[in-house]
């Protein structure tokens, strides 16, 4: 067997799966950059071919069920096995809709449904059918890309309505109905596969990457790419004594 690290990172043409990319990359893994767009994806791959790694794209829509069973029987042509599953790609809200459209009062289902199958049913999704390659690796890691605005604790602190990010900096939690509880719903599920996995090996953990500059957030977060990909690429990297199940940022575990 290839002692190569076999890595896939969903939403990899740019932002925080980018670097989660080009972090593992750097670290000596073979990388697979997995996109909506062929393009952007290869484009993407392309760019870390040239500093030297070892990168291939593959196309994924979380959301098309055809496209993450072909996505998987793609990784098995050409790698045979998977070690590590980063569950990046997400959605603030579709294209066209306002944070209107996620506040509790004035909801609109359609946008709250769009933003549910990229940010929970598509994870499920993605890693259930790569779950048969992460099996036959030696050390196989999911990490699921949350956000630390999903805290139940925090949101429901009556003295301090605000999350610290890496220490930096203070950002409001926003009040909506999709996005937020999205991102619940994957801490919940995170739970429950490490709970299912655990006798198998398998450790699966979520990260909070903080308020980072990404097309998510009309790139207004005060903290890069590069940095919001630190917390993922830990996890993706942890050794059989390593956690499972839990929820931390770059300082370490962080409240449910």
């Amino acid at each position: 067997m290839n002692d190569t690290t076999i890595a896939l990172v969903t939403g990899a043409n740019k932002g925080i799966g980018r670097e989660i990319a080009g972090q593992l990359a750097a670290l000596g893994h073979s990388v697979v950059l997995a996109a909506r767009s062929a393009e952007q994806g290869e484009a993407a791959a392309a760019e870390l071919r040239e500093t030297g790694a070892e990168a291939s794209s593959v196309v994924l829509d979380v959301t098309d069920p055809a496209s993450v069973a072909a996505a998987a029987a793609a990784v098995e042509a050409r790698h045979g096995r998977l070690d590590v599953l980063v569950n990046n790609a997400g959605v603030a809200g579709p294209p066209g809709s306002s944070l209107a459209d996620q506040r509790p009062g004035s909801i609109d289902l359609a946008v709250l449904r769009r933003i549910f199958d990229t940010n929970f049913f598509g994870v499920l999704a993605v890693t259930d059918a790569l779950l048969p390659l992460l099996r036959r690796s030696a050390a196989p890691r999911i990490v699921n890309v949350s956000s630390s605005t999903a805290s139940l604790t925090a949101q429901t602190d009556p003295a301090v309505h605000a999350v610290v990010y890496a220490g930096l900096a203070t950002h409001e939690l926003p009040v909506v109905a999709g996005y937020v509880p999205s991102k619940a719903a994957l801490n919940a599920a995170t739970v429950m596969y490490a709970q299912q996995l655990r006798r198998e090996g398998i450790l699966v953990n979520a990260v909070d990457p903080g308020f980072t500059a990404t097309d998510l957030n009309g790139h207004t977060g005060h903290r890069t790419a590069a940095q919001g990909a630190v917390a993922a690429v830990r996890m993706a990297t942890i050794g059989a004594d390593g956690p499972t199940g839990t929820f931390s940022g770059d300082d370490g575990p962080l409240p449910w």
